[in-house]
């Protein structure tokens, strides 16, 4: 180990971190100062990894959970030889345009493993990462040959140690066993508001021995020690590692470091000059240089050539592999192409009266049986969720290859983890919980739909049918939550048949999640007017029925969900001329072109709405008096009294509808 170049590797750290965040006037320079030593043996010497192909499938995993002191990760990846993270990117940090984001954005530069910022979630998505390496590693390597065999690493702080999630995720890791994720404690006592003694106070590595970890403690100043630790963390076959190491926030700053002054301001032209002169960097007072030691630089060329060796003999022995194993080689191409078999969707018949989370489950273990690496679980819920996969089996320390994981009450984490799953590569991974409880893993969802990942969400129970559980259980304001968050694909299908068409569509997306809104109630299968509607539904909404048509169309109901059938029941009722129209996915429709729009919602006809929600959003389509919603919490007691108690009946649609007679 090249300790001298070590040492110049942290001071470029350094260097680059303060100048990047005075130049921006913004950021937090405190953990790069204080855990400098940590990436440079990182980077250096422990990672198994690739500038050069930054996506090489059996590379070691970084996640940045301290998301924070993202100069941390930008000034290794700049020095390590990632090309998108050039001097220039690290200049611009924090500014419009660059892959220097204030905190790490997944997609912005080869290298970001993850989107990382809200504290706690990248340690609890590194979790996903690490089932995902058991769980690939299990299915394709060989008795003679391994081609998933590395480890997946965090840097986390104080505050991702206070956040309950990396509690539950960290929780599960240490049941499962998950011996190669390596958790690095940057652990210096400080956040913003001061010491941790203001609000902090337990033994971390006790709670995590607690959890099934092994803790193993350290100096972040001592390279020799970080090196034995890791070597002991890699040598555990049994428990993921806490390797807790003492820092000094803000190190070499004389007058802000161990203080939350170091935490997250600049430390000003008066302070870098100070700090230059504690830590022996060269450059002129009052100017920002961007140091970078030259013994760095030529440390990490040769390394560029080692890195480079590593993953060309890895790639020699996976094409070793492919020769070997042609149909293992077959199944890996499918489980990277982001393609999948959907043809076997499951028919249902017409007046079958089915809940649509049961309708789901039989979609999902169509597709599953077709696609194997279609894997997920549920916080819990496994059986009101609906959400078995026949024959799949169910993944734990002693079965990596099961692709059933119970995620235990974890809602917050799960959604992590699965995001994990499907950043790991490989994978399209789905989680379940009662739609009420979206509330728990929303941050999740919200980073799903930040990095663009196709996760699954299947949320059951999804309206006041829940019925007895009472108002805690029943989402009413959730649907226009959900649909708020930008990029994500909302689904409420109406009956069976469009709840498979639900799963296909969440299947065929790559660019987002997607939450299947599923009745816990049985719904009637009915017949579509529109023959083509198994096209059409992707537009967000077709036309499901004309009642009593007349050569006009005056009366439009748009519904989702349950409320679809509702909508059939009033309109029959009133004797109207009334078109009904299912829209699964209003975003969707919302998108369409004006000319697609009118031609299912007629322009000039009245419309009506109806979902048991809050009203929330339909404001658009139809005035309040034309919107059947629920703007209150609900009741408990049996499914139709409940209705009933909230004026949400047939009786009520259809007085709504007739408030257009003359």
């Amino acid at each position: 180990m090249d300790i001298k170049s070590l040492r110049e590797v942290a001071l470029s750290v350094r260097a680059l971190a303060m100048d990047a965040i005075q130049k921006a006037n913004s950021g937090h320079p405190g953990m790069v100062l204080g855990a400098a030593e940590l990436g440079a043996i990182l980077y250096g010497e422990i990672l198994s990894h690739d500038p050069s192909f930054p996506k090489w499938p059996n590379r070691d995993r970084f996640v940045l959970s301290a998301g924070h002191g993202s100069m941390f990760l930008y000034s290794l990846l700049h020095l390590s030889g990632y090309k998108d993270m050039s001097l220039d990117a690290i200049k611009s940090f924090r500014q419009i345009g660059s892959p220097a984001a204030g905190h790490p954005e997944y997609g912005y530069s080869g290298g970001i493993e993850m989107t990382t910022g809200p504290l706690g979630q990248g340690l609890s998505t590194a979790v996903g990462m690490a089932i995902a390496e058991t769980m690939l590693a299990a299915r394709f390597n060989t008795a003679s040959r391994k081609i998933i065999d590395h480890h997946t690493y965090v840097l986390a702080g104080d505050g991702c140690f206070q956040e309950g999630v990396s509690a539950e995720a960290s929780s599960l890791a240490g049941h499962l066993g998950l011996s190669k994720l390596i958790v690095f404690y940057d652990s210096n006592k400080i956040t913003i508001d001061g010491s941790t003694d203001l609000s902090f106070s337990e033994d971390v590595g006790k709670r995590y021995e607690a959890y099934g970890w092994q803790v193993l403690k350290g100096s972040m100043y001592d390279f020799d020690e970080i090196a034995k630790l890791t070597s002991l963390a890699k040598a555990e076959k049994q428990k993921p590692s806490l390797i807790i190491l003492s820092s000094i926030i803000g190190k070499g700053s004389p007058k802000k470091q161990n203080t939350a002054d170091a935490h997250g301001a600049p430390l000003g032209m008066e302070e870098i000059s100070a700090a230059r002169k504690e830590l022996g960097i060269p450059g002129q007072d009052g100017s920002l240089d961007f140091y970078v030691s030259p013994i760095a630089t030529d440390f990490f060329k040769a390394k560029g050539e080692e890195w480079k060796k590593g993953r060309e003999d890895w790639q020699k022995e996976f094409e070793n592999w492919a020769k070997e194993n042609p149909g293992l080689k077959k199944e890996w191409d499918s489980f990277n192409s982001q393609e999948f078999d959907l043809s076997s969707l499951p028919s249902f018949a017409l007046g079958e009266k089915i809940a649509t989370r049961a309708a789901s489950n039989k979609a999902l273990a169509a597709i599953a049986e077709k696609n194997l690496n279609l894997i997920g679980g549920s916080a819990d819920l496994k059986g009101p969720n609906a959400v078995a996969i026949p024959n799949a089996g169910d993944y734990s320390f002693k079965t990596p290859g099961g692709r059933y994981i119970y995620f235990g009450v974890r809602e917050f984490a799960m959604g992590a983890i699965a995001n994990g799953l499907s950043l790991y590569g490989g994978l399209r991974a789905f989680c379940a919980t009662f739609m009420v409880f979206s509330d728990y893993l929303r941050p999740s969802l919200r980073l799903s739909a930040l990095m663009k990942q196709p996760v699954i969400y299947v949320l059951t129970h999804d309206s006041i049918y829940v019925g007895e559980d009472g108002p805690t259980h029943q989402p009413v304001e959730h649907l226009a939550s959900l649909r708020a968050i930008p990029n994500v694909l909302v689904l409420r299908p109406a009956d069976a048949e469009e709840t498979a068409e639900a799963w296909a569509m969440a299947m065929e997306r790559n660019d987002g999640p997607t939450v299947l809104a599923l009745s816990r109630q049985n719904i009637e299968v009915f017949s579509k007017h529109d023959k083509n509607w198994k096209v059409n539904i992707r537009k967000g909404a077709y036309i499901a029925a004309e009642l009593n048509p007349s050569s006009k169309i005056e009366t439009v109901i748009i519904a989702s969900g349950s409320e679809v059938g509702l909508a059939f029941e009033a309109a029959t009722a009133s004797g109207k001329a009334v078109r009904i129209v299912s829209m699964i996915s209003r975003e969707r429709f919302e998108s369409l072109p004006e000319n697609e729009r009118n031609s299912i919602i007629s322009p000039g006809a009245r419309v009506i709405v109806c979902e048991a929600g809050v009203r929330q959003g339909w404001e658009r389509w139809a005035s309040p008096e034309d919107i059947l919603s629920i703007d209150r919490f609900g009741e408990s007691g049996p499914a139709a009294k409940v209705a009933e108690h909230l004026g949400f009946t047939k009786e009520a649609l259809v007085k709504i509808l007739s408030q257009g007679d003359k």
